[in-house]
């Protein structure tokens, strides 16, 4: 495994390799094997650069471990606000989750649908691209200098553009009062109704989840007082009961029910009203909901093709855990439209031109010469 200790090095070891890479981070969502191709990890460029608590700002080496950012913000009162999953449970993988594979993979939790993103609190990037180039874009403030917006294009690229070196974000104050309110008994279109109501509420849901069997849960956050009225108020409109325990969200966050479940695990993303029949006529053995909906967990039976299932439909399926067999067989993602595919192909082509960068939804293209 090739572990650069710095972002020189990083550079160098790029601009003189003549075989494919593999990037990683911590390793912690690896999924598919990829041939021939060399492991470059980033975990050695690790360390907190810059932490301004009072202009809530983060600068990090993207080796940085998740957890030594959480431990650094949370010792003066804040945190990531993008809440990013850890896979290890999900996936059985080992590792360390970093900060610079949160970024590469946008990977975002149940307050997505409150404030956003990851991408939307990444603030700039530094990273090597495939002809080892340095490139950085933006700061400790939104700015674009370079024709590309690369802070967005590097969110969610998957090292399909480069080896991220480090990163900046925005963060914000812990709440100081986290509450759910816990609704019993719905079904999935009635839970996605309740969902959307609390969503469209005034009174702040920071995160909506149906979990089967357990039941439907809106999150709110903040101070106090007021998370208390708003608690009170939003019960008054639903029902159901408040309960205290943050556990509950770091479950539906790195989707427990599955870990130890055998079977093929599929992430679908899809405008939440028309979740529960797609989830219907999937014909799932477990299901968990996010997002108010937008976003579906799904364990089905090993082998099964849910896009074909389910189609047609509007949004996206990715396949996240799988057999040997399956993986070889079906794509990771949700397969790009052409237009969409020529763009993505096009960047690739100009921060890649050599096709040094193999990933998982894409390893064949690794052909350097």
């Amino acid at each position: 495994m090739i572990t650069p200790r710095s972002e020189a090095e990083l550079a160098e070891v790029i601009a003189a390799t003549r075989e494919p890479l593999r990037v990683i981070g911590g390793g912690t969502r690896s999924v598919v094997p990829m041939g021939n191709a060399s492991v470059l990890t980033a975990s050695g460029l690790s360390g907190i650069t810059l932490h301004e608590p009072g202009s809530l700002t983060l600068v990090a080496q993207a080796g940085t471990p998740v957890e030594q950012i959480e431990a650094a913000l949370a010792a003066e009162g804040q945190r990531l606000p993008f809440e990013p999953m850890d896979h290890r449970g999900l996936l059985g993988t080992q590792g360390t989750p970093t900060i610079g594979g949160v970024v590469a993979a946008n990977v975002s939790g149940p307050r997505r649908i409150q404030v956003g993103a990851a991408r939307d609190f990444l603030l700039g990037v530094r990273f090597v691209d495939g002809a080892g180039r340095i490139l950085k874009n933006g700061g400790r403030v939104m700015k674009n200098v370079t024709g590309y917006d690369l802070v967005k294009l590097m969110a969610g690229s998957r090292g399909r553009l480069g080896v991220l070196s480090e990163v900046s974000f925005k963060v914000l104050p812990m709440p100081e009062v986290t509450v759910t309110l816990v609704l019993q008994g719905l079904d999935d279109a009635a839970a996605v109704r309740a969902m959307a109501q609390g969503l469209a509420s005034p009174f702040e849901v920071t995160g909506a989840a149906h979990w089967p069997g357990k039941g439907t849960f809106l999150r709110i956050e903040g101070f106090a007082g007021s998370v208390a009225y708003r608690a009170g108020q939003l019960r008054a409109m639903l029902g159901g009961e408040i309960e205290e325990s943050a556990q509950r969200w770091t479950e539906i966050r790195d989707v427990a029910p599955f870990h130890a479940a055998e079977g093929d695990i599929w992430r679908l993303s899809v405008k939440p009203s028309d979740a529960p029949g797609l989830v219907a006529r999937a014909g799932a053995e477990a299901v968990l909901y996010d997002w108010g909906g937008g976003l579906v967990w799904l364990r089905m039976a090993p082998g099964t093709d849910l896009r074909a299932r389910i189609a047609p439909f509007q949004g996206h399926a990715t396949l996240v855990r799988a057999d040997a067999e399956t993986l070889a067989r079906l794509p990771l993602e949700q397969p790009e439209p052409a237009p969409l595919a020529a763009l993505s192909s096009g960047l690739r082509d100009k921060f890649d031109p050599r096709g040094i960068f193999a990933t998982e939804t894409d390893p064949v293209r690794a052909v350097a010469s």
